[in-house]
Formats: structure tokens, sequence, C-alpha cells
């Protein structure tokens, strides 16, 4: 804060310096010119913005080349009114400025200076009409105080926003983005040390790990500003060296504050005034258009804000792709909800908008499979680097259960579910455990689709690879085909044949390691200490039954082959592609003796009763 004449009256000391004594004398000098004036009427009057002034011809033209020049040439020799019009700042700028002429002190700060300079500008206040006149004492504040901050910079270049072209002819919007970027740098950790490594850090590849961004102190002070002065500001501080990727956490300032106020989420879509939508519509362009491109940059459920904010305000389609894209390169770190996007659609289609997350996914396969020299899948020497295998197993797991979410959607088709369901790749798919679950979801929320639209819809999982949890509850589904049924029994047989030939005794398919195989139920309890003693001594039942059936199925194929002897249309070999079609007798007997060797135990560690119940529907993704 200062004081724009600071020559004020002070009591006279014995002490008292020569300057101080000429400052003393000057301001009485101007404050008995202000008191006299005060007896002299008024001879103008000036109409500024809607207000009236009455005021004196010589402090005005004395100061002021504007209000001189419109004098000097009006042909009315008593000029008794003066009309400003466009002055920039209006009335209160004026106000100031005739203040000014006057010598009244008033207060120059951050929040005026810009308004000052920019009606000092207009009103031709410079020096060759005066010394120390308004536009010195301004440009002195702004190179001494306002200039010399991120604050001071901001608030200046915010107010300049509304002064438009005469702001940017004497360059102080300018002078405000370059010294905002000069401090940003010097203060920021994550500023390159040199222009040659800022000349190539568009080329770093995504690979290279980058620390963490943090936000900046300063950045929560550039979100006042227009986007469009905002993204001179971003240019500058990068053209100053500032990092690409550190500019993350300042984007999510300010598109966190700048879009808020849309509804995204909630069942319908509330309309928001034109003028409102388009500026949003353009701060979300832009802050796109801004983003890192450096891997991990940003975090995925940003993006995912990012691209519902562009269905909902119906951006192009570049930059809704651009969303995708990035979205489908960091889709290993993605979670349920950052998938779950509306609809925004009023046609009676699905809850979610499928189409996006089938793009975005198969953005995720094209950069797994095919790689990006300038993105995902190269070193520094060019080398493709496949993703771990984890990240393709976390997608697999994720889309399994989107499919899950989206599968009770009435209005969901099979064909577009199946779609979906098809470009998950078999790799990402540990167990089919988690596709069961969906296809079951389907099939009990759609019950009045065909046989052959139920087949295509089982024909997505594969049987071989259920859980024993899985197996146990499909032999038990009346939703699915008899088909399905028959191949979860058949490779449930082939499972037991391999226990029972001493591959794996006593434990799960050598197929499944014992960690990946509960992954299908979620309602699991851990063994307690208390129940070790119990389970051992089922455990050594069991292989006593074991060695027993084994015997007993010896027998029953050798009665099998001697009954069908002589019979050369019966096929006893089963087939290693397909499961075998055995007489009714031997599937009855063989599901009998399959009961007693292995009985199903549910989730929750309890035999299914002989009766069949239809457990509670209080969940909605459960299977029941």
């Amino acid at each position: 804060m200062e004081d724009l004449d600071q020559e004020q009256a002070i009591p006279t000391t014995i002490n008292m310096s020569n300057k101080k004594k000429q400052l003393l004398s000057t301001a009485m000098k101007r404050t008995s010119e202000w008191i006299f004036s005060q007896e002299i009427p008024s001879d103008v009057t000036v109409n500024v913005g809607g207000a009236s002034f009455s005021l004196h011809k010589f402090p005005l033209v004395s100061k002021c080349g504007y209000i001189r020049n419109l004098v000097s040439e009006s042909s009315d020799t008593d000029l008794s009114v003066i009309e400003i019009p466009e002055i920039p700042g209006g009335a209160e700028a004026f106000e100031l400025a005739a203040k000014f002429c006057y010598g009244i002190n008033f207060e120059i700060n951050t929040e005026n200076i810009a308004m000052l300079r920019c009606a000092a500008e207009f009103l031709e206040m410079t020096e060759d009409h005066g010394v120390g006149n308004l536009v010195g004492r301004t440009e002195a504040y702004l190179n001494e105080v306002a200039l010399k901050s991120i604050a001071g910079a901001v608030s200046v270049l915010h107010s300049s926003e509304n002064f438009g072209e005469i702001a940017e002819s004497i360059k102080l919007v300018s002078r405000c983005i370059d010294a905002i970027a000069y401090i940003a740098c010097k203060e920021s950790q994550f500023c390159l040390s040199g222009r040659s490594e800022s000349s190539t850090e568009g080329v770093i590849p995504s690979s290279v790990s980058h620390p963490k961004p943090l936000v900046d102190w300063w950045a929560e002070d550039l979100t006042v500003l227009r986007i469009d002065v905002f993204q001179r500001v971003l240019y500058a501080m990068i053209a100053r060296g500032f990092k690409h990727y550190a500019l993350g956490p300042i984007l999510m300032l300010y598109a966190q504050k700048s879009l808020r106020g849309l509804e995204m989420f909630g069942k319908g879509r509330k309309k928001i005034e034109p003028k409102q939508e388009h500026e949003k519509r353009v701060v979300l362009e832009t802050v796109v258009s801004l983003l890192p491109r450096e891997k991990n940059a940003m975090s995925v459920s940003f993006l995912s804000l990012l691209l519902r904010a562009a269905i909902y305000l119906e951006t192009t389609v570049a930059c809704r792709l651009d969303l995708e894209k990035r979205m489908g390169l960091q889709l290993g770190q993605a979670v349920l909800d950052d998938l779950l996007i509306p609809s925004y659609s009023f046609t009676g289609d699905t809850l979610f908008d499928m189409d996006t997350v089938q793009r975005i996914l198969m953005n995720y396969l094209e950069y797994e499979v095919e790689g990006n020299r300038h993105g995902l899948g190269y070193n520094g020497d060019d080398e493709f680097v496949s993703p771990p295998p984890s990240d393709m197993e976390r997608v697999g797991k994720l889309m399994e259960s989107y499919l899950a979410e989206i599968a009770s959607d009435r209005n969901l088709t099979v064909s577009k579910f199946i779609s979906l369901a098809e470009i998950v790749p078999e790799q990402a798919r540990i167990t089919e455990d988690g596709m069961y679950r969906a296809v079951d979801i389907y099939l009990k929320a759609h019950p009045a689709i065909s046989d052959m639209e139920r087949k295509k819809v089982c024909s997505l999982m594969d049987c071989q690879k259920l859980s024993r949890e899985a197996c146990a509850h499909a032999a038990q589904n009346d939703r699915l085909p008899v088909q399905t049924v028959v191949q979860v029994l058949y490779f449930e047989q082939q499972r037991l044949r391999d226990v029972m030939n001493g591959n794996f005794i006593g434990g799960e398919s050598p197929a499944f390691p014992p960690s990946k195989m509960n992954v299908y139920p979620t309602d699991i309890h851990p063994v307690v200490p208390d129940e070790l003693s119990r389970l051992k001594r089922e455990n050594e039942t069991l292989k006593l039954e074991l060695v027993k059936m084994k015997m007993k199925l010896k027998e029953i194929e050798k009665t099998s082959n001697t009954s069908t002897i002589g019979s050369p249309l019966v096929n006893t070999a089963p087939s290693v592609d397909k499961p075998p079609l055995p007489r009714k007798s031997f599937i009855n007997s063989m599901s009998k003796k399959l009961g007693k060797l292995y009985p199903f135990v549910r989730s929750d560690g309890l035999t299914p009763p002989k009766t069949r119940t239809r457990p509670p529907k209080d969940r909605r993704h459960s299977i029941s």
C-alpha cells in the first residue's frame, strides 16, 4: 500500500531535514490551492460513465493532455461540458485521476493499479504535461511493488482482463505474464536448468520415471485468471524451462474450479445457460490441450472426470478421443468407478456409456500389442517393452467387474454385451470366475432372451478355467443351458481324474495355483485356528475316500467296456477336444459317484442341502 502523494503536512521540528521542509511547503501550497479552489465556482462539468463531476479547467488541463486537447480544439471558448464516454475504469477511474490533478492523496494498491495505469494512458497524463504525472507514478508502483510477487502480478493481470486493447497496447498484460513465469520458475523445483534441456523435453520417453509433481504454493492464485490468459501464462512458464509434466496439478486445480457447477452425476441432465455452457466448453477443451503427454502425469480419476464433462458439454470429437486415449494408456491404474460413465441421453439407451469404455479398452490393447514409439511400449533405446503381466491381469479383473456392473441393465442388448466381453483378452483372465459372474447376472436380469442368445452369452466363458466354487454354482444353476452344465461337469471330471492319478492329490487342479482359485466368492471368511484340527481330520477322510473311489471307478469302466463289446456304433473313447455324450445311465451314475467323492462346498464352507432353495436377493452383484 502506498500513498499517491506522500507530501503530507507534518509538524515542523528543529531537527527536520531540508527535504522534509521542502515536501511540507509543497503539500501546504497544494492544500491551500485546493481550499482556495472550493471558493471558486466550477467552470466545467465532466460526464463520465453516467456520473457528473463539477470541476475546474485549470487543474485538469495542467495534468491531463486529453482534456487539454478537447478544450483547445473546441470552437466554444466557454466550454462548460466535457463528455468522456469510454475511459477505462469508468467514473471510478476518472475520479481518482481528478483527485491526482487536484493534489488530493489516495491509495494505490494491486486492486486499482491496472485501472489507474490504463486511465492515465487514456487521459494522456504523461511527463509531457507535468513532472511526476500519473503515468510515471503508476509505472513506479508496478515495477517496485506489484510485479515483485506472484500474488501481486496475478492480481494486476486479473484486473487487466477488463481493459482489453489498451492494457495490451501498453504491454501491461505481457509484463505481468512474464513476471509470473519468471517468479514461478524461480520458486519451483520443477524448472529445467537450461534451455537446452527444455528443447528436448518433448521427446522424453514416457517410460522414464518422473518425481511426483506437487502443487506449488502459488498455483491457487492462477485459478482466478481467464482461460486465454491462463494459457498464455503456462506457455510463458514452459518457455522459461518449467517442466511440462509438472503442469498437471496446476491444470487440475484450474479445471476443478472452472468446471464447478456441472451436474454430471444425476439421473437427468440439467440444462445450464448457453453462455455459461459455451464458456465451460472452451475451458475444458483448452485444459485438455494443455495436459502433459507424459504417462502418469495425471491420475486416471481426473481424466475420467474430464471425460464425463466432455461428454456432458458435447465438446469436439478430438477432445473426447484424446481423453479416451489417455485413459487407455493408464487403464491398469483405473478402478471401476472411473469407467462408470453415465449415458447423457434420453433415447432409452443403456444407463452407462459402453461405447466410450469399449474405445478405451481398444486403445489399451493397441498400446499393449502394437506399441507406440512416442508413448507406451518403447524405452530410451527404442526397444519394445511389454507391460507387466500384473497390469494385464488388473485390466482383465477391471473389465469383468465392469461387465458385472452393467449386466443388470434391462436395456443392454445381447449383441452389445457380447461385443464388449469378447474384447477382453484371454491372457488377462486368470480364471473365468469373473466372466461367469457377469454372465450369470446378465441371464438373471434378462430372463426373456432366447435359448440361442443364452448359448451365445455362455460361450463367452471357458468352463475349463472355472474354480471349484464356480463349478459348484454352475452345476446347480438353472439359468445356464444344458450344454454348458455338461461342459462344467465334464471338465470337473477331468480335474478329478488328474487328482486321482496322483498329479495333485488332495489339492486343486495343477492349472490353477491355490492362491488364484478363490477369486470367485467375495464373502469367504478366513480359517480360524480352532478349525484346523477338524480340517485335518476331514482331509485324511477325503484321502481315504479318494483311494476307494479310484477302485470303484476302475470297476465301472470295466463294466462299461464289457457292455459295449460288439456294439460298433457306441464310441467309448472320450474325445479330447469335445466332451463325450455318454448314455443317460452313465451320466446318472457318474453324478452320484462324484457327489459322494467330492461334495461341492459353498463359499460359506457348508454343504448345500439336497432340497434346492433360492437364496435371498440382497445384493445386486451376487449370483443366486
